[in-house]
């Protein structure tokens, strides 16, 4: 018995002793990404590294995941690969902020093991947040990789250990691979997710799960589904109420091109309708809808406080140039919008505590047609014009870089960002009261937000040295310019 027993503690040690071992090896892979990037940064060229939106220190960003409140701050993950400015073997990024505007840089929140960390969400909780996020596993076989959902847990929002119990959703109803990027909320008693993924014969869909728990799930419905011609996969999904109605938002893959829309490599929209939790059914009245129009806008996520839904979206385009990756960094995050319903639309403006970055009044005054003005690297442009006659704007570096015009005809009612080269973005507008437009310009991107942002267009432009703009218009436009402050990290 004696020897039975003392072999029973043995084989305890053994375990305990390689439980510590591996929790040692992941805290230290932790300090020594830490480490990496401290160092790494101080290569990194600053040329357009932006001063006021969110971006890695270092390598590569895409997708914001986990956009959160909890305990007083918000907080912003981010897919990102620290050791390359391409994409790579995906790593969580985190920041936070007060007041969505000024941002603090905090440690990387998950790293890879046997699975990469792909996109997911967070839910605040009274002992701490959780992340669910989607773990991806390369496996012998086709389609070659397995997508289950992960949780991880923190009691400081800062650092975070993964659920020993993980995955807690390990396969979709119809078995499809594509199964990922949960986005987690709270109804009553129950924890409700909804997930991208697609059809045996490859449309795109999003599925609602129903838990007590987080850990165990039961699958509800389909909450929507393409009909065929509304892509392949619904990526990043998200699901929630904002002036009486329901809205799925997704960014599905495979639209083709329509005229003036669904011109960039994959889109981002949604669908406005009615949604009963007893039924757990969501009937559409308002079919997709783009909610940017720009070049740059993909696999936008959201959060509720204090009766507000804020949206932020990934700031760059797959399959697109990414400039600055020869920098030592690629990819950033949008501004933080708030979003209303108006009629059949949602609109977008940009958060009241903007304002707080406003530095000083560096003009106000009307410029007369082929007037040229020059700015800074980070600038708020508010324009004023006669929308019945055309407008045309120029911007562009001071020292180079790339251009963009701006544009609006009152014969076709349409906003135009033309970056040159036949690569146009444009879209019907009609003003629900103001015709001003707000420009927002960072280092190297351009946020046009139009009317009561009814239309907003968010698309990179890399401007060297400052920005320059002409007034091509044949009407005289007035302009207030704000310089703005820096509010992300060095």
């Amino acid at each position: 018995m004696a020897l039975i027993r003392n072999s029973l503690l043995f084989i305890c040690f053994v375990v305990q002793l390689n439980a510590t071992s591996i929790l040692s090896n992941y805290e230290n892979a932790k300090i020594e990404l830490e480490e990496y990037i401290e160092n790494k940064k101080k290569e990194v060229n600053p040329r357009f590294r932006p001063l006021y939106h969110v971006a890695p220190p270092v390598g590569w960003m895409n997708d914001p995941n986990g956009f959160s409140f909890h305990n007083g701050e918000f907080h912003l993950f981010y897919q990102f690969y620290p050791y390359d400015s391409v994409w790579g073997p995906m790593h969580w990024g985190h920041v936070s902020s007060p007041d969505l505007v000024h941002w603090k840089q905090l440690p990387t929140a998950l790293l890879p093991e046997k699975e990469q960390c792909f996109s997911g969400s967070a839910i605040s909780q009274e002992n701490g947040l959780t992340l669910m996020y989607t773990g991806r596993v390369a496996i012998d076989v086709e389609p070659y990789f397995n997508e289950t959902q992960y949780l991880a847990f923190s009691d400081d929002g800062i650092n975070f250990y993964k659920y020993d119990g993980n995955p807690v959703l390990s396969r979709a109803p119809n078995g499809s691979p594509d199964f990922r990027d949960p986005k987690i909320w709270m109804y009553e008693d129950y924890y409700y997710v909804v997930i991208g993924s697609q059809t045996t014969d490859k449309r795109g869909r999003v599925l609602l799960y129903k838990s007590s728990d987080m850990k165990s799930w039961n699958f509800l419905s389909v909450l929507g589904e393409s009909n065929g011609d509304m892509g392949y996969m619904w990526e990043c999904p998200d699901f929630f109420e904002l002036d009486g109605k329901f809205v799925l938002l997704m960014s599905p893959q495979g639209l083709e091109p329509q005229g003036d829309r669904y011109k960039n490599t994959h889109q981002t929209g949604y669908i406005i309708g009615n949604f009963n939790y007893d039924t757990n059914e969501f009937e559409q009245e308002v079919a997709f809808q783009e909610i940017d129009f720009g070049h740059d806008f993909y696999a936008a996520t959201t959060t509720e406080v204090n009766g507000k839904r804020y949206l932020i979206g990934w700031f760059s385009m797959w399959d697109e140039p990414h400039p600055e990756d020869v920098d030592g960094w690629a990819g950033m995050a949008t501004l933080v919008r708030e979003l209303r319903i108006v009629g059949s639309r949602i609109t977008m403006q940009p958060v009241e505590e903007i304002v707080t970055l406003r530095n000083q009044i560096v003009l106000d005054s009307d410029i007369e047609p082929n007037q040229i003005l020059v700015f800074g690297k980070a600038v708020e442009l508010i324009i004023n014009s006669d929308i019945n006659q055309k407008v045309d704007l120029l911007l562009e570096g001071r020292k180079g870089g790339s251009k963009a015009w701006l544009r609006w005809d009152p014969e076709t009612r349409k906003v135009t960002i033309d970056r040159g080269s036949g690569d146009i973005r444009q879209v019907e507008w009609y003003p629900n009261g103001s015709i001003h437009w707000q420009i927002f310009l960072d280092t190297s991107s351009l946020e046009l937000f139009c009317g009561e942002g009814e239309v907003v267009f968010s698309s990179r432009v890399y401007a060297l040295g400052g920005w320059k703009l002409t007034n091509e218009s044949n009407q005289t436009v007035h302009i207030k310019a704000n310089s703005l402050k820096r509010s992300t990290p060095e």
